[in-house]
């Protein structure tokens, strides 16, 4: 099995898009809605689109594996925004023109000050040493995940940095409809990036844990493939997300041969998420985290609390608890 793309920066849409005159569900204060037309995007023809490998789009946060201090570390999306005078300049610009493209930004004042252990994302363009902002005006960038930093807890729950170990959710080896939920080697995945899902995670759309006792995990990009995809076709995909079981996902990435992204989410078809189950969490799931990680402390690592379940078995992935 070929190794899909990361995702290191925004992601196309599959169609090409237009904007409405309505105010944004996805984006805070955006005076318009960036919608999906019924044309293919020809950049995604050219990559041949119709044979890409499509797979489940996670509601998550974004993450990324490389090396911090010498060793393979989790860092956290953290994307260098705009200051409040330029974010009110360019929101002005957005206001009149119904588009960010052609906005012109002062790269060395117009940003806010980021971590010195931040790097930008990979092909994040520079001019004079100063990294440029992508047409929605963010910078996108990674920051490493530090224990003692709350504002990355629920990141650092599923690493141990002095093991090297991450808790990942992927699809067993020999049975294609089940997951497992695995300790894995942060070596094994330098260079992914990988979707953190969750309880404390943008509303917890796969139910996963509960407030008293949250689960988290990572799940690679790319990893996740849709069984049986509908067509690239506006209809049908419309179709697929409101009607059928596998539907139920935020949208679908399409991973094209030559490394090309494209995305359909369900913002751009102006559909919600569908209420109840998710196609994900309703998934059997078997536990796989080698009982020897027992030498936690069970009441507060999460590596240590899938350990004490190792071997189990659950029906359904926002099934799976701890043991009281």
């Amino acid at each position: 099995m070929r190794r899909l793309g990361s995702v290191q920066q925004k992601v196309a849409c599959v169609f090409v898009t237009e904007v409405k005159e309505q105010r944004s569900r996805k984006r805070d204060g955006q005076p318009f809605q960036v919608v999906a037309t019924g044309d293919v995007n020809p950049a995604a023809l050219e990559s041949d689109i119709d044979r890409a490998v499509a797979t489940e789009k996670l509601d998550g946060t974004c993450c990324y594996v490389t090396a911090h201090r010498g060793r393979p570390h989790l860092w956290a999306r953290l994307d260098c925004r705009p200051n409040k005078h330029a974010e009110k300049r360019f929101k002005k610009y957005q206001h009149s023109h119904r588009s960010c493209k052609g906005f012109m930004w002062n790269v060395e004042e117009d940003f806010k000050a980021v971590p010195e252990t931040w790097i930008p994302a990979h092909m994040v363009k520079h001019l004079n040493g100063h990294p440029l902002p992508d047409q929605h005006g963010h910078i996108p960038g990674w920051v490493p995940v530090e224990k003692d930093n709350r504002q990355y807890c629920w990141h650092a729950s599923v690493v141990d940095q002095d093991l090297g170990l991450a808790l990942v959710l992927r699809p067993c080896a020999d049975d294609g409809d089940t997951l497992e939920i695995v300790a894995v080697p942060l070596a094994e995945l330098v260079e992914q990036t990988l979707e953190l899902i969750g309880t404390n995670i943008n509303g917890n759309p796969y139910g996963l844990g509960s407030k008293k006792e949250p689960v988290h995990c990572l799940v690679s990009h790319g990893v996740i493939r849709i069984r049986n995809p509908p067509p690239v076709d506006f209809q049908q995909l419309c179709a697929w997300l409101q009607e059928s079981p596998e539907g139920r996902v935020e949208g679908v990435v399409w991973h094209c041969s030559d490394g090309a992204l494209f995305k359909i989410h369900r913002h751009h078809l102006e559909l919600r998420w569908p209420e109840g189950e998710t196609s994900l969490g309703a998934r059997p799931v078997v536990v796989s985290v080698d009982g020897t990680l027992g030498q936690y402390d069970k009441g507060k690592d999460l590596l240590a609390s899938f350990s004490g379940l190792n071997g189990r078995r659950f029906s359904r992935l926002q099934d799976v608890r701890f043991d009281p």
